[in-house]
This record gives C-alpha cells, sequence and structure tokens, in this order.
C-alpha cells in the first residue's frame, strides 16, 4: 500500500513541504553565489510558489497555475553551478527534516528531470 502513496504523501504531505521550503530559503539567502537572483523578489511570494510547486512536482492532487519552469528562469541567465547550488539546498534541507534518502533520491531524480528547462537548454 505504501508503493501506491505519493512522494508528496510519502514526505510527510504540506507540513515538510513547508518545513523544507523555509530551511532551503534560509539556505538560500545565505548563499552569495545565488541570493543575488533573490534581492528584489518578494519573498513571502517566492516561498508561496515554490511550497506550491514542490507539492504539484511531489504528486500533491492539486492544480498548479504558476508559470512553466522555462519561462520563470528564462532571464535569469542560470548556469550548471546554479543549479547545482539550489538542488543542493534542497537536499540539504530535507536531510535536515530527517527524511529518508530513498525519498530524497526521489526528488533529485525530479529535480534532475527538469535541468534542462530551468537551465533554458
Amino acid at each position: 500500500m505504501e508503493s501506491k502513496k505519493s512522494l508528496y504523501e510519502r514526505l510527510g504531505g504540506m507540513d515538510t513541504v513547508n518545513s523544507a521550503v523555509d530551511i532551503f530559503y534560509a539556505k538560500v539567502m545565505a548563499d552569495e553565489t545565488i541570493n543575488h537572483f533573490f534581492e528584489k523578489k518578494n519573498m513571502k511570494k517566492q516561498i508561496a510558489k515554490q511550497k506550491a510547486f514542490l507539492s504539484y512536482a511531489f504528486g500533491c492532487p492539486m492544480n498548479y497555475t504558476g508559470k512553466t519552469l522555462r519561462k520563470a528562469h528564462k532571464k535569469m541567465e542560470l548556469n550548471e553551478s546554479h543549479f547545482e547550488a539550489v538542488a543542493g539546498h534542497l537536499i540539504y534541507s530535507l536531510e535536515e527534516l530527517n527524511v529518508p534518502g530513498d525519498l530524497i533520491d526521489e526528488v533529485v531524480t525530479i529535480t534532475l528531470s527538469v535541468k534542462d528547462e530551468v537551465l533554458n537548454r
């Protein structure tokens, strides 16, 4: 029965997504290699968007109405190192919440599957 649950459910649902995103953005904003991308962002809105997107990406039964990843990142001129930094912060945030490694591996798989869209390749 466990395998039929979505990744979202197996992660712990909205509680885990909320906590992970809050930890994630604290890490991102402390990282001088990528925090400049968020200097002019309304972080309250950004965090809410990220929570909605990750919930959707992890299999929450909801509609996502935000921009596509390609469109959202188009003008940012992101490169491989930016992507790796962000992905790393997401992984470390999940580890900080004691998310099991097999679930983190699933998150990594999803993250890597959208890499070309984020980097606009």
